[in-house]
């Protein structure tokens, strides 16, 4: 049966294309963060350990959000690691890095998918489809803020010093 939701056929395709490589961007993050969580060693064990879970759970919650929403579409998701790696802009990591590099790679990943998300938008934007522009605005909030709350554990307090003598 034919779709008429008021997004043409060429949109819908569109909007899904953007989808597959938020959908690959996301599960290759999964998989790194959760990766990470198994492997994480140093002083700040338990604090990573606790964060990588929390992260990799809501990342794959996320997973289903967004295929269900290419379905929706009328296309089929991606579904293999195999097409995962061609579409997404996420290395994989293959060894056990440092914890800071975890947390590197983490924030590099984050922001990876909150612009694979905001390029997404602006094609569901101008197809005016609120339902995947919504959707994609929720990932980008939550990517932003994994980012940053993984990046301050990069913060050596150089920066509340300088803000201090500033103040001077």
């Amino acid at each position: 049966m034919a779709i008429d939701i008021g997004i043409s056929d060429k949109d819908r395709a569109k909007i899904a294309e953007a989808l597959s490589k938020m959908l690959a961007d996301s599960y290759i993050l999964y998989l790194k963060t959760h990766n990470f969580h198994w492997n994480v060693t140093g002083p700040m064990f338990q604090t990573l350990h606790s964060m990588f879970m929390v992260q990799y759970t809501e990342l794959w919650n996320a997973l289903d959000l967004i295929a269900e929403r290419i379905r929706a579409l009328g296309h089929p998701a991606p579904g293999s690691y195999k097409r995962y790696v061609q579409l997404s802009s996420i290395k994989e990591e293959e060894g056990v890095p440092s914890a800071t590099e975890m947390i590197k790679q983490l924030v590099a990943g984050q922001e990876a998918v909150a612009r694979t998300a905001r390029a997404a938008f602006k094609v569901a934007d101008a197809a005016n489809d609120q339902p995947t522009a919504d959707l994609l605005t929720q990932r980008m909030e939550v990517h932003e803020k994994n980012a940053w709350m993984l990046r301050v554990l990069l913060e050596d307090g150089g920066s509340a010093k300088a803000g201090k003598k500033g103040r001077k």
